[in-house]
C-alpha cells in the first residue's frame, strides 16, 4: 500500500493535534469495522472556526486525513467549513489507497459532527443545515 507524501508528513508530523477546554463544538465518530476514532473540537468566534484540534485513535490515513481537514476549515467560516468533503481532503493529502477511504469520510463527518454540536449548544437545530447526523435509530443498522 502506497501512501503519498503528504499523507506521510501529516501522518508523522500532523496539525492541530490536542484538545480544546471549553470547546465551542465536540464532534466525535467512529468506525467500528477498522476501529478508527476522531474526535474534533472547535473554537468558534463570529461564525469563524479560530482554532480546531484533532484527537485520532486509528491508523495512519485516520492520523493524516484529520491532521489536513483540520488545516483546511481553520480560520473559515462555519458555512465554508460545511463545504469541506472527504474528496477535498483526499485531493489535498494528494490520494489515499481505495481501502483508506474510510478515513476520509470520518475526518468529513467528525467536523460536521462538531459543528451540529456548535448549533445545538446555540439552540439552534443542526438538521437542516448539516442533514442527518447518522445517530437515529433510522440509520444505525449495525
Amino acid at each position: 500500500m502506497m501512501y503519498s507524501q503528504k499523507v506521510m508528513d501529516h501522518f508523522a508530523n500532523p496539525i492541530n493535534v490536542g484538545e480544546i477546554d471549553n470547546a465551542d463544538g465536540v464532534g466525535e465518530v467512529g468506525n467500528l469495522k477498522c476501529g478508527d476514532i476522531m474526535k474534533i473540537y472547535l473554537k468558534i468566534e463570529n461564525d469563524i472556526i479560530v482554532d480546531v484540534k484533532f484527537k485520532t485513535f486509528g491508523c495512519g490515513a485516520a492520523v493524516a486525513t484529520s491532521s489536513m481537514a483540520t488545516e483546511m476549515v481553520k480560520g473559515k467560516s462555519i458555512k465554508e467549513a460545511l463545504k469541506l468533503t472527504n474528496t477535498a481532503v483526499m485531493e489535498a493529502l494528494e490520494g489515499l489507497p481505495p481501502v483508506k477511504v474510510h478515513c476520509s469520510v470520518l475526518a468529513e463527518e467528525a467536523l460536521k459532527s462538531a459543528i451540529a454540536d456548535y448549533y445545538k449548544k446555540q439552540g439552534i437545530d443542526p438538521t437542516p443545515i448539516i442533514g442527518c447526523s447518522g445517530e437515529c435509530k433510522t440509520c444505525c443498522k449495525e
